[in-house]
């Protein structure tokens, strides 16, 4: 039962029903004889149940806090599972429990939850109603017993789910995880999802297997038995990583990447930081971010692009000074910048024929466009048709200073990098493109936070920490700010050397486009790492 924001009035319990060829495929994950105990902790509709018993399993028992579900079973206890007093233990959990934030929680929940002695031992209202799901699951479960849950993956990574983490690794360890990156498993949910095989055992950890599927099509069972099989599929990744370890955030990336994503932000920490503490304990931020060094901002938005682009016109003197120059999304490269296009761009405050008396061809050319421009949503205030949606962040982008331009998104399906352009005074971004300026207390040079930010490392980062729906980053100003950044002690003059190195060579390669500068660039920051 998965739930979302967006989603939150469906229903009070976040329910959302697995399909059966997925309930089908999670009990052929489970290593267990006919004879197991095996518990349905949130059933539902009874979709595991019905799957179960056709498969001969009947030593069931199972839970429901919705008593409209599940009709037509003998062994539905029709209570919250969180509450229930379980004195058995279990060869097998198995099914897709409810996620709801806490603030999206009934406050029936939210007491239930307070005066649970499992839930405050190790969670608080920063926590989803999920965490306690999955524990209180292991708790009921056998030595060598198993856990197969369908949920989302986000809890694998985020500050306030460490606590559930940790009791992971120290009560057992992950056998098989599948990943459902863009693929729509539940109707109207674009959550990222996984399927989870679990074991309760104090046996030494063994290597995972990692299956990543990612195509934005309908799950067949034919595909996932490919994928359980770890078949050549396309739009399938298959790796093989190592245990999960205290303390860390848990990444579906092979060894080599997370070594070097701890490497990257071990290289950030900030100053009197011990190298050996811990870079992810609860509530503290050890390294430095992009959001210390620059300010950034999402883009002008005209609310209907074509209307306001004017490149060819002729234009008087008024409708010179009334225009804007822009770099759109799709002009952008890594490190530098495409075409320029000229757009309308009137602040003034005018009538109709005002308008027409001072910017006649800005006239004539909008009367195509005029009724599709009435239509845009028009953000809180009113908005004559040549004027622009929302000019949130003008005067940050009216700076007269360089700045860096990113695609809003970006498909990273086939390619193994972002577009962070540089990009001169006097040009604007509009709804496609962020922007990033130096703060005026920044000593590193525009150049070198282009440079910085083009590194594979940071690719990598953002590919596993930012915000990915599917195979889409977005690049909106808090994933952004939330990248760590290496900052240059400047009281050391190696670094110094390295930083005034780098920012030279990349202005030569911004020139002249030679991959050997861009090797070169690399070679420079690798030895400022290794500092």
């Amino acid at each position: 039962m998965v739930t979302t924001a967006e989603t939150k009035l469906k229903n009070k319990f976040g329910q959302y029903f697995t399909p059966e060829r997925v309930a089908d495929f999670m009990i052929e994950l489970a290593d267990i004889s006919i004879h197991s105990k095996i518990l349905e902790p949130s059933c539902g509709e009874g979709i595991f149940l019905r799957c179960l018993q056709k498969k001969g399993f009947n030593n069931i028992i199972a839970y429901e806090i919705d008593k409209e579900l599940a009709q037509g079973f003998k062994n539905v206890q029709y209570e919250s599972f969180i509450s229930a007093k379980i004195e058995d233990t279990f060869d097998l959990v198995i099914g897709n429990p409810p996620y709801i934030r806490w603030k999206n929680l009934e406050e029936s929940l939210k007491q239930e939850l307070l005066q649970s002695a499992l839930w405050n031992k190790y969670f608080n209202s920063l926590c989803d109603y999920l965490y306690i799901f999955i524990l209180k699951s292991i708790e009921l479960l056998k030595e060598n017993g198993q856990l197969i849950f369908i949920c989302p993956e986000y809890w694998m990574t985020t500050t306030h789910s460490l606590s559930l983490r940790n009791y992971m690794v120290s009560v057992g360890h992950f056998e098989d995880i599948y990943h459902f990156n863009e693929t729509p498993i539940f109707d109207k949910v674009s959550v990222s999802l996984i399927i989870f095989k679990f074991v309760k055992t104090k046996k030494v950890a063994t290597n995972i297997k990692v299956a990543k599927f990612s195509a934005n099509q309908k799950l067949t069972s034919e595909t996932l038995a490919k994928l359980k099989q770890m078949m050549p599929l396309k739009d399938a990744q298959y790796l093989e990583i190592s245990p999960f370890k205290l303390n860390e955030r848990w990444l579906l990336q092979s060894d080599e990447v997370r070594k070097e994503l701890q490497i990257l932000e071990k290289n950030c920490l900030k100053k009197r930081q011990n190298p050996l503490l811990d870079l992810f304990e609860e509530g503290k931020e050890l390294y430095h971010t992009i959001a210390e060094f620059c300010d950034i901002g999402n883009g002008l938005v005209s609310g209907l692009d074509k209307a306001f682009q004017v490149n060819g016109d002729i234009l008087n003197e008024a409708e010179e000074r009334a225009t804007v120059n822009v770099i759109k999304a799709k002009d952008l490269s890594p490190f530098w910048a495409g075409n320029i296009t000229k757009y309308i761009f009137i602040q003034e405050v005018l009538t109709e024929n005002d308008f027409l008396e001072k910017y006649p061809h800005f006239y004539q050319h909008l009367q195509p466009y005029k009724e599709d421009l009435d239509k845009r949503y028009e953000y809180k205030q009113k908005i004559h048709y040549w004027e622009w949606s929302f000019s949130r962040n003008f005067s940050l982008f009216s700076k007269k200073e360089q700045r860096i331009f990113v695609p809003c998104k970006e498909r990273i399906s086939h390619k193994k990098h972002f577009r962070f352009a540089f990009v001169e005074a006097d040009v604007f971004p509009t709804q496609d493109v962020t922007a990033i300026f130096k703060k005026a207390t920044t000593k590193e040079s525009i150049e070198y936070i282009l440079a910085y930010l083009n590194l594979l490392l940071v690719f990598d980062w953002l590919t596993c920490h930012g915000i990915v729906k599917g195979n889409i980053v977005e690049f909106s100003e808090k994933p952004i700010a939330s990248i760590p950044f290496r900052a240059i002690n400047w009281n050391n003059l190696a670094e110094v050397s390295l930083h005034n190195a780098i920012t030279e060579m990349t202005q030569q390669y911004i020139q002249t486009r030679e991959k050997a500068d861009l090797e070169g660039i690399y070679q420079l920051f690798t030895k400022l790492f290794e500092r």
